[in-house]
């Protein structure tokens, strides 16, 4: 029993080890593989400071789309061409919604919290009005 014991303390203590974060940013800026964003943080309820963090040769970059019976935003299509993509080169003021500055996304780290392994992009805003209809 006591082998057992250890064996699932030391598998715990593994899996908190090697987990990866996923949180939702504002993407402000892309530049050779480096992504520069401001984290939300839920409890605040505010965006932290910008922060930049460099990708991993194969991140994804997906469309994020908002599952209505689960609230939730899950992983949709791949972004053709990842960070090199059109929607990365110029990334302006306002495209995150109610002003904040940049892309909404849901970004995912490695284990050691020092590289970028997935984003997910999309979410933060309303349904966009059509302009004949406005």
């Amino acid at each position: 029993m006591k082998k057992f014991v250890c064996a699932a303390v030391v598998a715990c203590v593994a899996f908190c080890l090697a987990k990866a974060d996923e949180f939702t940013a504002v993407i402000t800026k892309v530049e050779d593989g480096k992504v520069t964003f401001k984290k939300f943080n839920k409890d605040e309820k505010k965006f932290s400071d910008e922060q930049t963090l460099p990708s991993t040769a194969s991140v994804k970059v997906i469309k994020g789309k908002f599952d209505k019976d689960t609230k939730k935003m899950t992983p949709g299509d791949p972004i053709e061409n990842g960070l090199k993509n059109e929607m990365f080169k110029d990334i302006k003021g306002g495209k995150g919604g109610k002003g904040f500055g940049g892309m909404f996304a849901t970004i995912t780290t490695d284990s050691d919290n020092k590289n970028i392994t997935q984003i997910m992009v999309g979410g933060g805003g309303g349904k966009k009005k059509k302009k004949d209809q406005q």
